[in-house]
């Protein structure tokens, strides 16, 4: 009887099975050793790739927020100057339409 344990390994392609039957050997491990090895690898590739991504977005996102506010926000002054030249604008925009 087999191993309740073991894994099926069913290839629809023999030279697949072949090539990773001769990997295996050649690591010195089993099929089912190998295949869950190739497996977990790719796997923590992909979390690994994942949190690289994350930690670049945390960083870009702690300089926008570690920013001088004063180069951030407006200053009143400026936010004044702002709002006089949208009305100067406005005045304008309306003369000409009449």
């Amino acid at each position: 009887m087999s191993d309740p344990k073991a894994m099926s390994l069913r290839f629809p392609d023999p030279a697949q099975r072949a090539a990773i039957a001769a990997a295996a050997k050649q690591a010195g491990v089993s099929m089912q050793e190998y295949i869950l090895s190739a497996a977990y690898d790719r796997a923590t590739a992909v979390e690994q790739r994942f949190l690289d991504g994350f930690k670049a977005s945390m960083a870009r996102s702690g300089a926008a927020f570690a920013a001088e506010p004063s180069s951030l926000d407006p200053s009143a002054d400026q936010r004044a100057a702002e709002q006089e030249a949208q009305q100067e604008l406005g005045h304008q925009q309306r003369g000409h339409a009449a």
